[in-house]
């Protein structure tokens, strides 16, 4: 019986998380063996509480320990915008911005019918059951400059048409982008979408 399965078995489940292949995996192991007190028992009792507490959200799709997130139980997030993003980590990182002050729709992935993906596998439904109860004035479309981002924007759009404001975030240059840099979409983008100076 080899005396490192047990390591070796942590190594091969953190090579599967993304960014990590079995090298970088072995050094965190590593790190966090030799900082076993300060570093693995609390993160191995964070992971225990994360997998019997974390959920999703019944209301919005966001990631949790109640089945109402902090987000929509909120009044002051009540203020009748909702963006509508892909997935919990685009959520969060319009977050990390700090700029949104309204609440968050995540549909789960896009359209895509080379996947089978339809309006029934997201949460389009319940965006259009939320867009008619809950006070929604404008609906913001963040989607990914992709052919399924904006596929599936477009098919939001036609569906909420007439009942809410629909919006898209600007798309373009970066700031502190340099132009030989982009790529020919994102610079056809920012000539289309460019505003008086």
């Amino acid at each position: 019986m080899s005396s490192t399965r047990d390591i070796d078995r942590l190594i091969e489940m953190m090579a599967k998380l993304p960014g990590l292949g079995p090298r970088s995996a072995r050094r965190a192991v590593l790190h966090l063996i030799r900082k076993r007190s300060l570093l693995l028992t609390p993160l191995a009792e964070a992971m225990q509480v994360v997998a019997a507490t974390a959920r999703e959200c019944l209301n919005c799709g966001n990631v949790g320990t109640a089945d109402i997130c902090d987000i929509c139980a909120s009044d002051k997030r009540a203020n009748g915008e909702l963006c509508v993003v892909e997935d919990v980590a685009d959520l969060w990182a319009m977050e990390r911005a700090g700029v949104f002050k309204g609440r968050y729709h995540v549909l789960g992935g896009t359209l895509s019918a080379l996947d089978a993906v339809g309006p029934q596998e997201l949460r389009i439904p319940r965006l259009i059951d939320r867009v008619a109860t809950e006070n929604v004035t404008e609906v913001i479309l963040a989607l990914n400059a992709t052919v399924d981002g904006q596929t599936t924007a477009h098919y939001i759009a036609d569906q909420l048409e007439g009942q809410v404001r629909l919006t898209s975030l600007a798309q373009g240059v970066p700031i502190g982008g340099e132009l030989d840099y982009l790529d020919d979409g994102t610079i056809t983008a920012a000539l289309r979408a460019r505003k008086q100076f």
